[in-house]
């Protein structure tokens, strides 16, 4: 479990169902570089992907809850499931909690957790052309637009940064 200011980032369970499901419509869905349908079968499919990444992987997105109310905001994580073109970072916020910064804190929490937990000397985030919201979080965790490919059969862009000289430096 990691802790932002007001950030609780923890594991996504099953228990997460509902709210993880009730966020998934179209508005948020449409931005997803990661194809999600809105239907409950959907929700299951794509929260039981994210369990099995980490079982796999031993990292995942993580719930994004609301200190200050317990509340579940989204998902938002590290992610490199097979076929994805490098270690990435994404977030996935229900619509209600838009423009509160919950997206760029997230970003930047998972953003650390990469380069000092998992050691990587780059990481990603793949952004559909359209999602203005996701373009400004990642330039705003420091990721700048590296170039576009396809993606799942959709063109993406792909933002990402490499580790600084001072984290390298870092004991």
């Amino acid at each position: 479990m990691l802790e932002t200011e007001r950030l609780i980032l923890r594991p996504l369970t099953g228990a997460d169902f509902d709210d993880f499901a009730a966020m998934l419509v179209p508005e948020v869905t449409g931005g997803l570089a990661e194809p999600v349908g809105d239907s409950p079968d959907d929700a299951w499919r794509s929260l039981a992907s994210y369990i099995g990444h980490h079982e796999i992987r031993g990292f995942s997105h993580w719930a994004v809850i609301e200190k200050d109310t317990g509340r579940f905001a989204g998902h938002a994580g590290p992610w490199q499931p097979h076929g994805f073109p490098g270690l990435g970072i994404g977030w996935c916020l229900a619509r209600e909690h838009w423009g509160k910064g919950y997206a760029t804190e997230a970003a930047q929490a998972a953003l650390a957790y990469c380069f000092s937990a998992l050691d990587a000397d780059d990481v990603i985030s793949v952004i559909l052309p359209g999602n203005h919201r996701s373009i400004a979080v990642a330039e705003r965790i420091g990721h700048t637009h590296l170039h576009d490919t396809e993606y799942r059969g959709r063109t993406v862009h792909i933002y990402g940064q490499k580790r600084s000289v001072n984290e390298e430096a870092a004991p």
